[in-house]
């Protein structure tokens, strides 16, 4: 094994601060501990520091939606995903917040050095401005109709339908969506960084091995007319930090969001006593890391990098990008209840077993990674539960009863043992380059080999003759020994159970080297319950504790009208009434009753959702005619914003009609 110490640094992407912790999240975050891990376990000076993305307007919205500070929200958030982070048994060094002070120094001793060293340009740009709401639009807060794909309800920055991206200036009908009025275009002062005064640079650093080839293969899009300045200042109002000598600008939220890597180990440095400056000078011998998902890595692989080189900063050694997180072979849904919180897979499962179960599904490449909940039980319950435990809990008894928990001074088979160890390399070398299927196959290949040896040799057996003590006692020792190997290869991904393993053995299972000595002539405490079966029941309390009551987001149906319900006349005729020709309709995949209607009511165009679902399938739509309510005030729902009010009659369920294909129907027409 590599015996120089080497000193590491390793960060993962920063959870945002308005919403809880779950699986998708978990899956990036178990892949960075469990690498973190591996490398103190070799000996290495290994910190884990990251913190909470808790700048931005989305952070803003919330905290006024729940009348309260934001100062006051991300503190509430940021105290709940260190708690979800420690009972999934992340070992990271500092937990900070992008507000903190730490930060805010950083991001402006960034800013201040890229501005001294010319890379700061100022010019004026031209976006949407939320007149009702009184602020510029981000683009993730303008929705339209995409530009490429014609799909209704897409963000100003990108179509989730077709992949295209574009200008929030491209989208066909923008709206807000904070609003869900039409924005108007106004004028405002932004700061940028020349990006192009990086391409050099960056085209090496991309090239010299510090990215995975697919990812490299990806980014050269970027290069292809040359980097654009980027737009690093945002207007007031904004949750975040000022920009030094500006009464209303403040910096982009993915400014200080990388930046929080650095100001997390500033505060670990200040904690502990580590020398920060030599830690990211340019030409340091330490190590940095960067765990993303394959969503930001131009983030990752462009801005943060050309940040720190313009800034004096050492860039990382390399930027590690990991794919989606799928259930049972779809996107995680809410309806289905696949869309699992942490803390509600905490409330029924051993953290464990899906540290266990992302490790045994991880590669190197970005693909993503499937949780098959049929697999997950299958896996864990017969890798963990049945070879690896198997091997500790049919040895424990026969050294308990009947050598006293003592193991015996030799091994009687010093090669297998020496099989096991020779392993390592091979092992480590799996675990360093992230390729962690590799490393559990070859871990659960010994595992085979450990329960063939107990199945070959029979201690039960041999156990009722009494001249057979001594040798039942060799046998067991040696099949200790050889958990205690896989225990300490497996700490990395269970350290729960790998804890539990160290009580029973009596010795700690953190260090690799450790092994190069067995375990030998030394009591062993009582058998712990190292880990039970995955309960199926367990699971599927877990889903339905997932699942969300739609009712309170789709269009309540309104209550049956009673005599004191009646209205005037004139509250009647403030009702519009309009023929609509429906030319789109597509199904809500998040919402049971739901279809998304592209509606034409004559030269305009509205989008609508109704709860139709269970009469009709959106293609059998196209083409037909409808009743709305055309000046119902928009509606903004948790799958966009409604435009009105589409019109059925019956009883329900599959019993609804809407008017069918006319040649006298003229889409505008007033019904009256």
């Amino acid at each position: 094994m590599n015996k120089k110490k080497r000193r590491i640094l390793v960060t993962s992407a920063l959870p945002y601060a308005n919403g809880a912790i779950h699986l998708g999240h978990m899956l990036e975050y178990i892949q960075t501990d469990i690498w973190a891990r591996f490398q103190r376990a070799l000996g290495h000076e290994c910190y884990f520091a990251w913190a909470d993305d808790a700048h931005g307007t989305p952070i803003m919205l919330r905290a006024q939606a729940e009348n309260i500070t934001p100062e006051e929200l991300i503190e509430r958030m940021n105290a709940e995903h260190q708690r979800d982070f420690r009972d999934f048994g992340l070992s990271f060094d500092n937990y900070a917040t992008t507000h903190g002070e730490a930060n805010r120094q950083c991001v402006e001793m960034i800013y201040e050095r890229l501005e001294e060293g010319g890379h700061i340009e100022r010019r004026n740009v031209t976006q949407f401005y939320d007149e009702k709401k009184g602020m510029f639009l981000p683009d993730r807060f303008i929705k339209g109709t995409c530009p490429k794909c014609k799909t209704p309800d897409q963000y100003g920055d990108s179509c989730e339908s077709c992949g295209s991206t574009y200008s929030p200036t491209d989208l066909i009908e923008p709206r807000s969506a904070v609003s869900g009025t039409k924005p108007v275009m106004r004028d405002s002062e932004h700061y940028f960084v020349r990006l192009s005064e990086f391409e050099n640079r960056l085209q090496n650093w991309m090239g010299s091995g510090v990215l995975q080839p697919e990812v490299v293969n990806k980014m050269q899009e970027w290069f292809e007319e040359g980097l654009r300045d980027w737009d690093i200042s945002r207007d007031e109002p904004y949750f975040g930090f000022k920009i030094p000598g500006t009464k209303n600008k403040y910096f982009y939220v993915w400014v200080d969001a990388p930046i929080g890597y650095m100001a997390s180990f500033k505060e670990l440095s200040d904690r502990i006593g580590l020398d920060f400056d030599e830690w990211w000078d340019p030409d340091t011998k330490t190590e940095l890391y960067n765990f993303v998902g394959k969503d930001i890595i131009y983030f990752h692989t462009l801005f943060w990098p050309a940040m720190l080189m313009g800034s004096g900063f050492r860039i990382p050694t390399a930027v590690f990008a990991h794919g989606f997180l799928t259930v049972d072979g779809a996107k995680m849904s809410k309806s289905r209840g696949t869309f699992i919180q942490a803390r509600t897979y905490l409330d029924q499962l051993n953290p464990d077993y899906l540290r266990y179960y992302f490790c045994a599904r991880l590669g190197p490449g970005l693909g993503d990674i499937d949780l098959s909940l049929d697999d997950f039980v299958f896996r864990v319950n017969s890798d963990m539960v049945g070879k690896v435990v198997n091997i500790a809990s049919r040895c424990a008894g026969f050294i308990q009863r009947g050598s006293n928990g003592r193991l015996a001074a030799t091994l009687p088979e010093p090669d297998l043992y020496k099989k096991f160890l020779d392993q390592r390399d091979l092992i480590a070398d799996d675990f360093e380059q992230r390729n962690y299927q590799s490393a559990i196959r070859r871990i659960m290949a010994l595992a085979d080999e450990g329960n063939r040896y107990i199945d070959e040799h029979k201690p039960w057996t041999l156990n009722k003759q009494e001249d057979q003590q001594e040798r039942v006692q060799a046998i067991c020792t040696q099949g200790i020994n050889l958990f205690r190997v896989l225990m300490t290869y497996l700490a990395p991904v269970v350290p729960f159970t790998a804890d539990t393993a160290a009580q029973f053995l009596g010795v700690p299972l953190d260090k690799w080297s450790a092994l190069d000595r067995p375990l030998l002539n030394v009591s062993i405490n009582a058998f712990l319950p190292l880990m039970t079966r995955v309960d199926p029941l367990k699971i599927e309390a877990m889903i339905e504790n997932s699942k969300e009551n739609l009712q309170s987001t789709e269009e309540p149906a309104p209550p049956a009208l009673k005599l004191a319900d009646e209205i005037e006349i004139g509250d009647f005729l403030k009702v519009d009434l309009r023929i609509a020709k429906i030319i789109d309709a597509k199904a809500v995949p998040e919402a049971d009753k739901l279809i998304q209607l592209t509606l034409d009511i004559g030269g305009e165009i509205r989008h609508v959702f109704a709860g139709i679902k269970s009469a009709y399938e959106p293609a059998d739509l196209v083409g037909r005619f409808t009743v709305m309510v055309a000046n119902l005030k928009p509606r903004k729902m948790r799958f966009g914003v409604s435009e009105g009010m589409v019109l059925a009659a019956g009883p329900g369920g599959k019993d609804l009609f809407i008017l069918s294909p006319d040649d006298g129907a003229v889409p505008g027409m007033r019904v009256t």
